[in-house]
């Protein structure tokens, strides 16, 4: 399965992260929030950290390119399978840099990915 990092993930319903985790989460798709809120999405504790992880496939960008250079190094060094570029979180140096890596990266939307069954 395609186990995911939400990155800026929220506990407001309003966000489009938070809506990410619930799609993820009703399609069963393992996914980790992450991000400098606190609280819970769905029953993960969103992690407040720059701990990195290792077995990701994707992470999604819900953070915008002023405040991606604080994340630049924790992406990178991840070394997910992809990187989604939500729209609004576009950085082409940052996907310069992932492609450079081996990381896929996709300028796309993740709710849009999921509701066309191309995840």
């Amino acid at each position: 399965m395609k186990k995911t990092i939400i990155l800026g993930a929220t506990t407001n319903p309003q966000r489009y992260a938070f809506e990410a985790a619930r799609r993820l989460n009703e399609e069963g798709v393992e996914f980790v929030p992450i991000g400098i809120k606190r609280g819970e999405v769905f029953g993960k504790k969103i992690i407040n950290e720059k701990k990195v992880l290792r077995d990701i496939n994707t992470i999604t960008l819900y953070i915008g390119p002023a405040k991606q250079a604080e994340w630049e190094d924790y992406i990178l060094n991840t070394k997910p399978e992809r990187l989604i570029f939500n729209p609004g979180t576009e950085n082409a140096s940052l996907a310069e840099k992932a492609r450079k890596k081996g990381i896929e990266v996709i300028f796309g939307c993740t709710l849009v990915m999921l509701s066309i069954g191309n995840y």
